[in-house]
């Protein structure tokens, strides 16, 4: 691990759960949670390092990914959110912005949905899974696409985290994601929603991405340079918004 990170584990019913934690407690600054997309956590690292600037901000790997231990059986979103749920409850964890990137956008969602005393407001980052994109054919054309934009450096990046995964815990979890509907649960987050875009994603359309911003109770939508994976090629780039939208106090209806 980079100097300044620390490594945690917290037990749950899904196996035990590894984060990666930068970064330090601060005074009425809320701490942020990062859930990563799928299959790889460790891409996101500078980025939580970047939030860590300003609060201590926590990426938790869920079950069969990364750090963390196999799952019992497989998982689909709506169990990825449960993990979640007692993740931060083993940590102890609450009034929390919590971050999604890619298809972590859609389990972060559930669990905004499902804990509104404990997220104060959510952030979908390179949200998934496009509409235009809903199968398992046109998912795969468009990552192809989107691919050619991001820096070879970054399958180096993926590589042991994909392999730890398993191409079969990869595709079942690819699929299930593509039966949920974030469009349908961001309009029952009763938070603050940030949906953040990179200029040239290529999974993510800019129209998608606004469209989520306006159907959120409280919605935003910001652009930010780069493609899908703009977290890893500029990871200061989600730093500000975020850190503007962590500012913003809750409503009396929280």
């Amino acid at each position: 691990m980079p100097p300044g990170v620390e490594l945690q584990h917290r037990a749950t019913s899904w196996g035990a759960m590894r984060s990666r934690v930068a970064g330090e407690r601060r005074p009425g600054v809320p701490e942020v949670v990062v859930v990563h997309g799928l299959a790889v956590a460790d891409y996101l690292e500078p980025a939580v390092r970047e939030l860590g600037t300003w609060t201590r901000a926590h990426l938790v790997e869920l079950p069969g990914f990364s750090g963390s231990a196999d799952p019992p059986r497989p998982m689909d979103v709506a169990d990825h959110a449960d993990a979640v749920v007692e993740w931060l409850a083993a940590s102890s964890l609450d009034d929390v912005v919590l971050v999604g990137h890619s298809s972590g956008t859609q389990v972060a969602a559930h669990v905004a949905v499902r804990e509104p005393d404990r997220v104060r407001a959510l952030v979908l980052a390179s949200p998934t899974i496009d509409p235009a994109y809903r199968s398992m054919r046109r998912v795969l054309l468009a990552w192809r696409r989107n691919h050619e934009l991001e820096p070879p450096e970054l399958d180096v990046q993926h590589t042991p985290d994909r392999q730890r995964a398993g191409l079969r815990r990869v595709r079942q979890t690819l699929a299930v994601h593509l039966r949920d509907r974030l469009e349908d649960t961001v309009e029952r987050v009763p938070q603050p929603v940030l949906v953040l875009h990179g200029d040239r994603d290529r999974l993510c359309t800019e129209a998608w991405a606004r469209e989520l911003s306006e159907r959120a109770r409280d919605g935003r939508f910001h652009s930010v340079p780069g493609a899908h994976s703009f977290v890893w090629t500029a990871p200061a780039a989600w730093s500000a918004p975020i850190a503007d939208l962590a500012s913003v106090p809750p409503s009396d209806d929280d």
